[in-house]
Order: structure tokens, then C-alpha cells, then sequence
């Protein structure tokens, strides 16, 4: 969508803001600050009563504008937006940041039909899933169900919700199972080709036995044993608008000792902190990788994403991160899948993502 054609100043005039309702088609326009600082929204419903208290056409906007319009954040869910706008009957949703800057738009529409998205998904599928035996003797981890359905499948599932429809599973144990499950994505309305790690590669080898022909558009990565509720058009919109070359998904995590912790020099105390509590960010597996980053792993060579958005780094590349708050569970033992099991309502209402 582009916002420009949507917002105004506060020196616009009414006869502006009709204008531009009648060539958005959206029913709403905002009024936003030089900084993009959300003002007010206008519709033709708040004309409509601006010109029967005796507004003129040449008047202000901010005179007629909703100075309190309703807002969603931007780590806000769909599933908020689309609850949010149905409990207040709203067609629009003003997206904004932590200081109320404009992002985007959010339209009843564009919730319940998502906009087709061509990048490529690769979801990496391929483990042997050791520390979940025995349920994974005759079975890969991401085909173990939780709830009714595989974990892969209500991956795939979050995706396409965003739009997405071009994805890449990397097999490697009993790869057949995911196959003849998945087949060719038709089922789903979406095209799904797979990839064969002969060997394990690392968490970052298999990108060199993607075809060459695929879309040359950033691809988003990721592991197949996860359940999340992340905003992956947001994760997107955020890899592009900060120009990464490659951007890793974050969570924010905290560990508190229980302890008073002693800092020495020489055995002199430097200080003391009772109980202190230390704040680090986690890899969620998750990245969105340009073309090229992708097409720097060779055919077989093995390799660790950490190492491979290191060397990158360290050659000048933009490596960049994006902090989800998001829901997500990395199900690597026994309690994360019996966790998943007690979580799967909270996420996932008749098959669809919340």
C-alpha cells in the first residue's frame, strides 16, 4: 500500500481529505505530523458531521479529523488486528510503532485476504529428532502431531495466512514420510519442492542445493520443529525497509542468579550485585536471506548459519536482527512437545492461525 496517497497534514483543508477518500477507495485517511507522528484519522462519516456543525469545505482537517483513533502496534498479531477491528467495526486500523510513528495500514480486507507473497520459504526438516525418542523412531520431528496436525503442517499453514505460497522442505531422516504427507503442495494451494541433504549439512548447508531458479527474491528460513505466531510480513517489511543483507529473528530472554555475584580484579572485589538478573537475545532459527547470501553456500559444503552470517559479517554484509515477541517454542525435548500439546488451543482455532 502507499501511504502517501492516504496522508495528510494538518494545514490540509476537508476538501483535501475528500479528495483523497475518493481516490483511495479506503474510507479513511490519516492525518500524521513532517516526523510521520499519527494526528488523527479522517472518514466521510466524521465530514459528514463536520459539515453539519457548520464546518466549511476550506476549513482545517484537524477540525474534523479523530484526534483518539484506534491503533494496533506493530507486534501486534493478525489475529489482534482482525479481533480488534471486528469488537469496534472497523474497516481500517492505523499500524503504528513505540512512538506512534505511521507504518502502515491495516484493511479488513487485506486481513481476511492476505497479499500474495512470492518470496520463498525454506523450512529445514531434515533431523533425526534424538532427544524426542521414541516418538521419533519411525517418525521425523516434524511430523509428530500436536494437536490434529503435524507441526509442519501448521508451520506451513502460518504462512500461507501471510500469503505466502512458494516454499522448499530440506529432508534427510525418512524423508518420505514428509513427501507422500506434503506431495507437491496442491492440497494447500501452494507449491512445495523438496531438497535432499545426502549427509547432514549443518543448520546451513542445505541452501546450497536450492535451485537456482527460484524466485530472486530475499527467502525466509527456517526450522521445521517450531511453533510460532510470527508476524512474517512484518518480519519482511523489516528486512527490506532496514536494507539487510540478512536479518536473524530474535527473542528476548532473561536469566535472574539466585545468588549475589562477586567480581574480582587481583582478588580485590569490583563489585557486588545481589541477585542480579542478565537480559540476552536468542536465536529463534529464523532468518530472511538475500539472494545472494543464499547463493554464497556451495553445493555439499557444510556449514552453521552462525558461521555462515559470521563470515558475511566480517566481509562488510549487513547482518541485522528483528526482535519478535511473538509466541514461540522451539520443541527440541520431550517437555517442549508435551508443552505444545497444552499451547496448541492457544494458538491455532479450527486449523488457522490466531
Amino acid at each position: 500500500m502507499d501511504l502517501k496517497k492516504i496522508i495528510l497534514n494538518a494545514n490540509d483543508i476537508i476538501r483535501d481529505a475528500m479528495q483523497a477518500l475518493d481516490s483511495s477507495a479506503l474510507r479513511i485517511v490519516v492525518v500524521c505530523d513532517e516526523e510521520q507522528r499519527l494526528l488523527g484519522t479522517v472518514t466521510d462519516g466524521d465530514i459528514r458531521r463536520g459539515l453539519l456543525s457548520d464546518c466549511d469545505m476550506k476549513d482545517s482537517v484537524s477540525r474534523v479529523m479523530n484526534k483518539k483513533p484506534l491503533t494496533a502496534n506493530t507486534i501486534d498479531s493478525r489475529s489482534q488486528r482482525l479481533k480488534l477491528m471486528n469488537e469496534h467495526d472497523l474497516l481500517a486500523l492505523p499500524i503504528v510503532d513505540e512512538k506512534n510513528h505511521l507504518v502502515d495500514l491495516e484493511t479488513l480486507n487485506h486481513v481476511m485476504k492476505p497479499q500474495k507473497r512470492d518470496n520463498p520459504v525454506f523450512i529445514m526438516a531434515g533431523g533425526f529428532g534424538t532427544r524426542l525418542q521414541p516418538l521419533t523412531d519411525h517418525c521425523p520431528k516434524p511430523m509428530l502431531r500436536v494437536g490434529e496436525k503435524p507441526m509442519l503442517e501448521h508451520l506451513i499453514n502460518q504462512f500461507i495466512s501471510f500469503g505466502f505460497h512458494h516454499f522448499y522442505i530440506s529432508t534427510h531422516y525418512l524423508p518420505g514420510i514428509i513427501s507422500e504427507y506434503f506431495g507437491d503442495g496442491s492440497k494447500w494451494n501452494v507449491d512445495i519442492q523438496y531438497v535432499h541433504e545426502d549427509n547432514p549439512l549443518g543448520t546451513g548447508g542445505a541452501l546450497g542445493l536450492l535451485p537456482k531458479s527460484r524466485p530472486n527474491l530475499p527467502l525466509i528460513m527456517m526450522n521445521g520443529d517450531v511453533l510460532t505466531k510470527l508476524n512474517y510480513s512484518e518480519l519482511l517489511r523489516h528486512h527490506e525497509e532496514s536494507g539487510f543483507d540478512a536479518t536473524l529473528c530474535v527473542r528476548e530472554d532473561e536469566h535472574r542468579v539466585p545468588f549475589g555475584v562477586i567480581e574480582t580484579e587481583n582478588q580485590l572485589i569490583t563489585d557486588m550485585v545481589e541477585k542480579p538478573t542478565y537480559r540476552y537475545k536468542i536465536n529463534t532459527g529464523i532468518y530472511v536471506l538475500k539472494p545472494e547470501i543464499v547463493d554464497s553456500v556451495q553445493i555439499d559444503q557444510r556449514i552453521d548459519m552462525p558461521t555462515l552470517l559470521e563470515s558475511h559479517r566480517k566481509n562488510g554484509k549487513r547482518i541485522g536482527t528483528y526482535t519478535s515477541y511473538d509466541y514461540w517454542l522451539d520443541i527440541g525435548q520431550m517437555k517442549d512437545y508435551q508443552k505444545a500439546q497444552s499451547d496448541i488451543q492457544l494458538i491455532f482455532q479450527d486449523g488457522k492461525p490466531c
